[in-house]
């Protein structure tokens, strides 16, 4: 992939995430959450309806009930993979046994949530799969007049170079490839410190703080904003 050169360039789109369910509560919390994520939700509330909507979406991830009427989720699911749909699929299903597991496997799905679920396991299942079919990241990061490089681990803001330590480049690598997105603490420190930390709940912020102390030691404008309450963006 060649490296993007602009803010315009490295601003990735929302990923495309088609939800059919059937029961419409379940459906809207699901689709808020998703949207609260950064992700573009379609939904669809029968296995037809479905079809057709990735069909004209091309969804880069599907999130189907299997029990729905008419047509089940696992019909849903082979007739995707039947079409070429080589999206991921995730099934919602209250079926537990090993056989229904499989089952679903075998019909193309490739993760699959048992009813009820927390939405933090779902949720992070879905970046899991999206993880799996990104292209390879670009080894270089710009935004703005901010360059970060991952194979040399040189990071300049416009001709300056900026020492940074481990955990603050690896900090500043997340908020680069994801520019202009509103990132939650908690998804932060999921992803720059592991989902089982138990250190310091305030580490993120500390590591903030020491990123703009180096990113404005000459008078450059901030670069990353705090959305109070919520988390932070790389934003100019």
């Amino acid at each position: 992939m060649t490296a993007p050169t602009s803010a315009e360039s490295n601003t990735q789109p929302a990923a495309k995430v088609l939800l059919v369910e059937d029961e419409v509560k379940l459906a809207r919390f699901v689709e808020l959450e998703l949207s609260y994520e950064g992700y573009a939700v379609t939904v669809a509330h029968d296995g037809l309806s479905g079809l057709m909507a990735a069909r004209d979406g091309l969804p880069d991830l599907v999130i189907l009930d299997w029990m729905m009427p008419g047509m089940s989720g696992v019909e849903v699911c082979r007739r995707l993979r039947a079409t070429g749909c080589r999206a991921p699929v995730i099934l919602m299903t209250a079926k537990d046994d090993v056989v229904d597991r499989v089952t679903g496997l075998d019909a193309g799905a490739d993760d699959y949530v048992t009813k009820p679920f927390s939405i933090e396991e779902l949720l992070a299942r879905v970046r899991a799969q999206l993880r799996r079919n990104q292209p390879t990241e670009p080894e270089r990061l710009q935004y703005s007049d901010l360059s970060l490089d991952r194979i040399t681990r040189e990071v300049r803001r416009g001709s300056r170079a900026i020492e940074l330590t481990a955990k603050e480049f690896e900090l500043l690598d997340y908020l680069l490839r994801h520019p202009r997105q509103v990132l939650p603490r908690d998804r932060i420190l999921e992803e720059v410190w592991g989902y089982d930390f138990m250190g310091d709940s305030n580490i993120i912020e500390v590591y903030v703080r020491y990123l703009r102390l180096k990113l404005e030691a000459e008078g450059e404008p901030r670069i990353i904003q705090t959305v109070r309450g919520v988390g932070y963006v790389l934003r100019t």
